[in-house]
């Protein structure tokens, strides 16, 4: 069942978005009693016979290639994360123990290399979204993860379940779906995972949007970006982010945030920076009484 019930379900969830007209079909005429495209629809568009594209929605165990996976995905108007999540689901699954993976650890070096870029918040995610370290600036920003319970350091949990990340995030839901997204994908490369067992009925238990979101199966894969914030201290700021990958360490990211120099966003970060630390923040070259 591993690999192919949840490939079967993600088929099924993707199918059922499509239309007719959307796959560019001839068929769209005449009443029909569930959303989406037929099974042969998908089956005629990837070039396989219904009764084996059929096989690949029940959760048989068998094994196509990767020509009819790709067939299969422009039929279903994939696109690059779900594409790559659909063959994490039919890679990983199969050979999946359910055992919990190795402890989950920081190199120094990255330590040192948080407390360096000190004057923007940043933090180290890895499986989960789980915060494994975060600099002095993210916890003003957002909360001082280490101060939490370790099953409660999680940014997906935190920004879904506490309702001071819902006034923080201008534009919560669209943060918050994404984070979703981004579980979904860590479960396709680490499927059976405890404690993302643990975390997933957590979130479905107490968030509805959760359990609407995840029931759609969608993947988000977006590393870079901007995010709105209306912060209680310092007010509202627009902070670019960037998600960069570790080559020695492939399940860890590192998360940076930065604002445009000389912006009401760049000057907020510095109150916020000074404020906290008891100091006068210094003031901006663009806004000294004297004009210089």
């Amino acid at each position: 069942m591993g690999q192919s019930a949840e490939f079967g379900k993600f088929l099924k969830v993707m199918r059922a978005r499509l239309s007719p007209d959307d796959a560019g079909t001839d068929e769209s005429g005449g009443s029909r009693r569930v959303p989406g495209l037929r099974r042969e629809e998908v089956a005629r568009l990837s070039g396989v016979s219904t009764d084996y594209y059929t096989r690949l929605e029940q959760g048989r165990n068998i094994h196509p290639s990767k020509a009819v996976l790709e067939s299969v995905a422009r039929a279903l108007r994939l696109d690059a994360g779900e594409q790559a999540h659909m063959m994490d689901l039919l890679e990983h699954c199969a050979s999946s123990s359910g055992n919990p993976g190795p402890v989950q650890k920081v190199r120094p070096a990255l330590r040192q290399l948080l407390d360096a870029v000190g004057d923007v918040p940043a933090m180290l995610l890895g499986r989960r979204a789980d915060v494994l370290a975060a600099n002095r600036m993210a916890h003003l920003l957002f909360t001082d993860f280490s101060a939490l319970p370790a099953p409660e350091r999680n940014l997906t949990r935190w920004i879904i379940l506490d309702p001071a990340a819902g006034s923080l995030f201008r534009d919560w839901k669209t943060v918050a779906a994404e984070a979703v997204g981004a579980l979904r994908m860590d479960v396709g490369r680490h499927p059976n995972d405890p404690q993302t067992n643990q975390l997933v009925g957590e979130l479905a238990v107490h968030s509805e949007h959760f359990r609407q979101w995840w029931a759609g199966h969608r993947v988000a894969t977006r590393s870079a970006g901007t995010v709105r914030l209306h912060h209680p201290v310092v007010g509202d700021l627009e902070l670019n982010f960037e998600t960069l990958s570790l080559p020695d360490d492939p399940d860890q990211l590192l998360r940076v945030y930065s604002a445009k120099a000389g912006s009401p966003s760049s000057d907020a970060l510095t109150l916020l920076n000074f404020g906290d630390m008891g100091t006068e923040a210094p003031v901006p070259e663009t806004s000294r009484p004297d004009g210089s």
